[in-house]
């Protein structure tokens, strides 16, 4: 079952670790009074390219890193301070963020007691396809209150099937027609913050799909540019410009990453690291944590213990 970590404010101004906010308004629901636990994370495959992460740290950081999705949260405990585009931020409790696909950033407490969040990780694909093949939305500032964002969030992060535990082989809990509706206000939220002034960028949307395609199917191999451009009929500088304007990574980083999403299956499987790298096509241990390190914050050994499946190592 998915734990929500919230903070408590005294008279004092002070900020209590061992009891949730009082008041319930909106994503404040998400808050229920409950013990802080030890460090953890929390993973749900709830909805297709929508993966929702509870996490909690005492005094635990993330390494600099990129993800290959937008991961759009809320704060939930303490102050979840950030390095992204070259400022410090922070974003205190009840605060939303968002951090754009392939931006550098890491994670660290900004204050004492720890930090806990939940973030959705949107694949920008929805995204691309919610919004009429545009460009993906760019939101300038990555914390906010805007109270349109605000509400889908809570949609998602309050519905009733997150409530109870889902089963590790279930990763479609929510219908089809429910997911692809919290999708779309997602889709419409960031749309309407982005500040984006950049001439838009003309998408092949057939081209881009078998690009994308292709290296799901053979995330394991080796592609080379001549590969994609035979499938899509485009150059290779025209196809990378069109690849990262619809799914927010170059066509390399984006099979890299699934790449480790084949990682992160048989880490939950039991499975070692070194048989993991030889499996996924990556050098051996060293490359494999190097790359995973880089994708997650975290090497796949600490991972493994933060998401509980150490014991099958």
């Amino acid at each position: 079952m998915f734990q929500t970590i919230c903070v408590t404010r005294l008279k004092d101004g002070s900020m209590s670790t061992d009891k949730a906010e009082t008041q319930r308004v909106g994503l404040e629901r998400l808050c229920k009074p409950t013990a802080l636990s030890k460090d953890h994370i929390t993973i749900a495959r709830f909805f297709p390219g929508l993966e929702r992460v509870d996490a909690f740290f005492r005094n635990r950081g993330y390494a600099p890193h990129r993800h290959d999705t937008y991961g759009i949260g809320i704060t939930t405990h303490g102050v979840q301070s950030f390095e992204y585009r070259g400022q410090t931020r922070h974003s205190v409790a009840r605060q939303l963020y968002v951090l754009h696909p392939d931006e550098l950033h890491d994670g660290r407490p900004g204050a004492k007691g720890g930090y806990g969040y939940q973030t959705l990780y949107l694949d920008p694909k929805l995204v691309h396809q919610a919004l009429n093949g545009q460009e993906l939305p760019f939101v300038q500032s990555p914390v906010t209150d805007d109270p349109q964002l605000r509400r889908a969030v809570h949609s998602i992060l309050a519905h009733p099937i997150l409530a109870h535990p889902i089963p590790a082989n279930r990763e479609q809990a929510i219908d089809d027609l429910t997911g692809t509706g919290l999708v779309l206000a997602l889709s419409d939220a960031l749309a309407r913050l982005s500040q984006s002034r950049k001439k838009p960028v003309r998408i092949d949307a057939v081209a881009v799909a078998t690009a994308r395609d292709l290296l799901i199917s053979r995330a394991c191999d080796v592609i080379n540019s001549v590969d994609l451009e035979d499938a899509t009929g485009h150059d290779r500088w025209s196809l990378s410009r069109q690849f990262r304007a619809a799914y927010g990574v170059s066509p390399h980083r984006f099979q890299t990453l699934r790449r480790l999403d084949c990682v992160r299956a048989l880490i939950d499987d039991g499975v070692s690291l070194v048989d993991a790298a030889q499996r996924t096509g990556f050098a051996d241990q060293s490359h494999l944590s190097r790359h995973f390190r880089n994708a997650y914050g975290v090497p796949p050994g600490i991972w493994r213990s933060l998401t509980g499946n150490w014991a099958r190592a």
